[in-house]
């Protein structure tokens, strides 16, 4: 067959040297980082080509990061719920036009009047409920609530983008109550079950969950003097329920690859609401937004990349004109894979693209 179609032997031959090339890469990368442990996974015209695990899962332990391994994705799960969004609207559940106060009651004033996809981009201009200590106050969920609400808004709305929290807490809410299921169960029922994603769960570094990877990070501790030596510890996050829209997903780099594959090719949703999910938004100025729903928005406009970015040690690009996609989760805070994926997606891509990029 190959002597027959000969451009198959070399499309196959192109690959195999491609994912060499990103082995190669990827564990040069671990070096460099010290990234304790990793999952790549590519997909390239609509098929998983490369799915690969390595390094530790828990350092201490010895246990090897596996495909199976979960890894949390943090601000990356944001992308699932701009996918989620986008469903309600094809059922006509939900107008991403209208405001939130026509889904949700007992607002502030003030924020009443912000769209639902302003929600989605992060120009809603609402105040966060986080700070660099966690949730504000120092307190619980509800008391933060509490304290959100009688905080000011951090601009007008759609004046500027202001990543915060509180826009994909409201997205849950909305969810829930025109689903009439809590988040979870509407992504796993409408997103997991549909892709095959049986390994993947909610929860954060307090919650016991099984086969998930320890966090590591070389950041000092606040107890550390100021020039300690440098050395390699457990990195603890708080992701509260409320919250999980925005950061709460752990699953692997596998699964992760087959959502894409299925959003790819309509599974999900539908190319239009692909194209509008992947828009970036527009600010009040008439400028394009950093956001689009859900989704980061990268490269150009004459070579679109859009992402799932979180924690500073998960990320996936998607690089639409390409039919590619490449998923890097890490056990590592500080790894931060965003900033290495172009160079495994060049290994993947026409050499003139992969040059102009």
């Amino acid at each position: 067959m190959l002597l027959s179609c000969p451009w198959l032997g070399a499309a196959a031959t192109d690959l195999g040297r491609a994912n060499t090339q990103a082995r190669q890469l990827i564990q040069k990368t671990m070096k460099e980082r010290r990234i304790p442990g990793l999952q790549i996974a590519v997909v390239k015209d609509g098929k998983v080509v490369l799915s690969e695990s390595y390094g530790l899962a828990n350092v201490e332990n010895r246990l090897p990061a596996t495909r199976t391994t979960l890894f949390p994705l943090n601000s990356a799960t944001k992308s699932f719920t701009g996918v989620a969004m986008m469903q309600l609207a094809e059922a006509g559940l939900v107008d991403l036009d209208a405001p939130v106060s026509r889904y949700l009651d007992d607002l502030p004033e003030a924020w009443r009047a912000v769209r639902v996809r302003q929600l989605l981009a992060h120009t809603s201009g609402l105040p966060d409920i986080l700070d660099e200590q966690g949730l504000i106050g120092g307190g619980t969920e509800s008391n933060a609530w509490k304290l959100v609400y009688q905080r000011p808004v951090q601009a007008a709305v759609g004046e500027r983008f202001e990543y915060n929290q509180v826009n994909y807490a409201l997205l849950a809410r909305i969810i829930a109550r025109q689903s009439q299921m809590p988040y979870e169960r509407y992504l796993s029922q409408h997103q997991f079950a549909i892709v095959g994603m049986p390994s993947t769960q909610f929860g954060d570094s307090y919650d016991l969950v099984p086969g998930a990877a320890t966090i590591y990070s070389y950041f000092p501790r606040k107890t550390d003097d100021p020039g300690s030596a440098e050395r390699l510890s457990h990195w603890f996050y708080d992701m509260p329920p409320s919250l999980w829209a925005g950061g709460g997903i752990q699953t692997t780099a596998d699964e992760v690859a087959h959502w894409i594959v299925a959003l790819s090719d309509g599974r999900l949703i539908n190319a239009a609401s692909l194209r509008g999910m992947w828009t970036p938004e527009k600010l009040s100025s008439g400028a394009d937004g950093s956001w689009s729903a859900g989704w980061p928005v990268l490269g150009t406009a004459a070579n679109p990349q859009r992402a799932g970015i979180g924690g500073a040690r998960a990320a996936f690009i998607v690089y639409p004109d390409d039919r590619l996609a490449v998923i890097v989760l890490t056990n590592l805070v500080g790894a931060n894979p965003e900033r290495f994926i172009a160079q495994i997606a060049a290994l993947y891509q026409p050499t003139q693209r992969a040059a102009a990029r």
